[in-house]
């Protein structure tokens, strides 16, 4: 059931309506947690068993390693929680790709061996769930948070239908203490989580799917070296295409939940205009940059033990974040990318002395324009289906093939339009630029976006991109 469908919009309409009705705070929650795995059961509803599994599984995990008082028992409770919960993920992401990988590897050393391919069907939003899953056990398992008293509350928390299959990836110290006491929505709460979720589509329809898609396909699907005025609309394309795509669906995920009373975090801000890569993933995908921060990169040791393991460290914490992105070496290349970056960064800041000079806002910006590019570079791995085609693009950036038939000039309007935006609104929200304006040009900003959604809101409804992952 996508967001930019009309079969959601019946179902979110039911449920609204539904929940506000509803007095009682328990029998509140527990509808939402029914409507939750109805939600999820329309993708493939057998799946929802894997869902139980780790909801019910973590739930004990957590109960008994926190009233254990020896420290072994409850790392075998935390390690099982982790082998259930990665074998599941690992055999449904990654099972096909290892065996794929280790055929090749068996056929390279010169023995015939081809066996049967792996059907698998990946559960969606598998890879967002199991972190939140294990964030919870991990989080008992430092003593950082008490297991939830209420296992309903646990439940709504696992299977809370916005953020369900593409996140935020909320932790349970923030969404379980929501659940205690009850909660009325204000007018003003559902007329911004309505605006939210109308700025969110708009990201999704109109900018991601509509103006963007179209070239991003042509671009990378040609199997040639192209131009670089084309290299560039596609890869900027697609840059501008991920992020309204995901923030789009990140967006309407906070505005859905606060109309039913919830908070949820917020996972972008203005990435594009980042200064710096340490700046890009404190705006990009917030919920995971963070998660991979707390429970695997400070696990490692983070950079408590010296130069060369923080390096270390920050590269295999982007590599295995670049692999959760997708079973692919692409995925991989682009985390290690990243990987670089940071360390490079880091490098830079040990030996070039901190002057005024660069806080300067034209210097500043210059930063910013060259972050971006680079991340440019690093998206052109993640789009592309292999390394060849990844590696025809960059030839086509880097001008190998000319200027090219520059078939797609309008597509750096939208791009350059959006890193403008981003810059202007790096230091700010959008709750605050809105509380700044009229209510009218507020209310017609919204009309205006919801006009131009139904324009371009044709028959087929295209999944976010981030449901693969």
């Amino acid at each position: 059931m996508l967001f930019n469908s009309y079969t959601f919009l019946i179902f979110f309409a039911i449920v609204l309506c539904v929940s506000r009705k509803v007095c009682f705070w328990k029998g509140r929650k527990f509808f939402l947690l029914c409507m939750s795995y109805v939600f999820y059961m329309a993708w493939n509803p057998p799946f929802v068993i894997l869902l139980w599994i780790s909801t019910v599984g973590d739930w004990f995990f957590a109960k008994w390693m926190y009233r254990s008082e020896n420290n072994q028992k409850r790392t075998i409770y935390l390690i099982a929680s982790l082998v259930v919960n990665l074998g599941l993920l690992g055999y449904f992401k990654y099972a096909t790709f290892v065996l794929d990988n280790f055929t090749g590897v068996i056929q390279a050393l010169g023995f015939d061996w081809n066996p049967a391919p792996m059907s698998i069907v990946l559960p969606v939003g598998i890879s967002f769930y199991t972190f939140q899953t294990l964030s919870y056990t991990m989080d008992v398992y430092r003593r950082q948070m008490k297991p939830s008293d209420s296992f309903l509350d646990y439940a709504l928390y696992v299977t809370f239908f916005p953020q369900l299959v593409a996140g935020p990836i909320v932790r349970a110290k923030d969404f379980i203490p929501q659940c205690k006491e009850p909660t009325r929505v204000s007018r003003s709460q559902l007329g911004w989580g309505m605006t939210l979720f109308v700025v969110g589509m708009f990201n999704k329809v109109v900018i991601a799917d509509a103006w963007m898609s179209g070239i991003v396909e042509n671009g990378y699907q040609s199997g040639q070296t192209p131009g670089f005025l084309d290299a560039w609309a596609a890869t900027l394309s697609f840059g501008t295409q991920i992020y309204c795509d995901f923030a789009g669906y990140s967006t309407c995920a906070i505005g859905i939940a606060m109309c039913l009373g919830f908070s949820l975090p917020d996972n972008f801000r203005f990435p594009h205009a980042a200064v710096g890569f340490s700046d890009f993933w404190k705006r990009w995908h917030i919920s995971l940059s963070s998660w991979l921060r707390d429970y695997l990169y400070i696990s490692l040791g983070g950079n408590r033990k010296g130069a060369y393991r923080t390096y270390r460290n920050l590269a295999l914490t982007m590599l295995l974040g670049g692999l959760w992105h997708g079973a692919g070496w692409t995925f991989v290349v682009w985390g290690g990318m990243h990987g670089l970056f940071l360390v490079i960064e880091r490098l830079l800041r040990r030996v070039v002395p901190d002057w005024h000079f660069w806080r300067n806002s034209i210097v500043q910006l210059f930063l910013g324009l060259m972050t971006y590019i680079c991340v440019c570079y690093a998206w052109v791995f993640f789009r592309a289906e292999s390394f060849r085609d990844g590696w025809n693009m960059v030839l086509g950036m880097s001008a190998r093939n000319g200027l090219g038939a520059n078939s797609y000039k309008a597509a750096f309007a939208v791009p350059i339009a959006l890193f403008i935006f981003h810059w202007f609104m790096r230091n700010t929200t959008m709750e605050e630029v809105a509380d700044r304006l009229p209510w009218w040009i507020r209310s017609f900003a919204v009309f205006i976006l919801v006009v131009a959604i139904f324009l371009y809101w044709g028959g087929e409804d295209r999944a976010f991109i981030y449901f693969q992952f």
